[in-house]
């Protein structure tokens, strides 16, 4: 015999279904801050080299993965710290092949593919030139990275204004009900979604009676300024990267830009910085 549900119980069905109906973007996959690399190893002929083991080392931290080559000669990394890397690779019978500088931002899916050479276990062939990545990633994005940030002048030591470089973002004007944020491709600006270190850092919060933009979860947990020295100080921002059409579909907040923020992780080397504001009529 089936009984029917208590009234409250079927209340909160109905107050659940309805959030849901009325925010659908609250309700976001997750998402990651990391890079994956992937590839493929073949010698001089071009086939496949089978059972060749590749190590990425990170020159930073020293993390280092070891992954063997399948049956079709592939490899793949998954889950990577944005940082610099080194790949290594060795089978016998070829001299094993080190590659430097390889550069992995967040949210990259690049691939490398790597070629071996028929030598002596003793020899290593080092690859110093710039290696050949090819993304296979279809977002259309633009990333800021560290270099970016030490060196551009920033007003108030908040990288918002680093935003403007990605080419189809507008800044939008502040009122009552639009807090002033930027519009991407000409969408509204409150589909934007921003993340730090994968994490959700859209406010929903709201100082009014009404379900506005804050109410909605719709922009990001700016100061009272509107920088986002509340989300992350540009002394901990590894690096940023912001996507403006075809992404995943795992991103939530869609059709605006995907705003995924990293912070700076440690390493094996000490560092420090000091900052002072100086200013006069010269």
């Amino acid at each position: 015999m089936i009984r029917p549900l208590p009234f409250a119980l079927r209340f909160l069905e109905v107050v659940a279904l309805f959030a849901f109906l009325l925010f659908p973007f609250a309700f976001p996959a997750a998402q990651s801050a990391t890079a994956a690399l992937s590839g493929g190893v073949t010698d001089q002929n071009g086939a496949v080299v089978t059972g060749a083991n590749v190590t990425i080392t990170n020159t930073a931290t020293g993390l280092e993965r070891q992954a063997t080559t399948s049956d079709n000669g592939s490899f793949s990394f998954s889950l990577l710290p944005p940082a610099k890397y080194v790949v290594a690779a060795q089978h016998e019978g070829f001299a094993p092949v080190r590659i430097e500088d390889v550069v992995l931002n967040i949210g990259d899916q690049k691939s490398l593919q790597i070629q071996l050479r028929a030598g002596q276990v003793s020899e290593t062939v080092q690859v110093s030139s710039e290696p050949s990545l090819i993304n296979e990633s279809p977002a259309v994005s633009t990333v800021v990275n560290r270099q970016f940030v030490e060196n551009l002048p920033l007003n108030g030591r908040s990288f918002n204004a680093l935003i403007a470089l990605t080419p189809g973002v507008v800044a939008t004007p502040s009122s009552f009900s639009e807090k002033g944020q930027f519009s991407v491709n000409g969408q509204r600006p409150d589909a934007n979604y921003f993340t730090v270190d994968g994490v959700s850092a859209n406010a929903a919060a709201s100082n009014g009676n009404g379900l506005g933009q804050s109410g909605a979860g719709a922009v990001p947990a700016t100061s009272a300024l509107g920088g986002t020295n509340n989300l992350v100080s540009v002394d901990a921002l590894q690096e940023f990267r912001i996507l403006t059409s075809t992404y995943a579909p795992e991103f939530g907040r869609q059709p605006g830009a995907q705003v995924q923020i990293v912070t700076r992780s440690g390493t094996n080397d000490f560092h420090g910085n000091v900052f002072e504001y100086f200013r006069n009529d010269v």
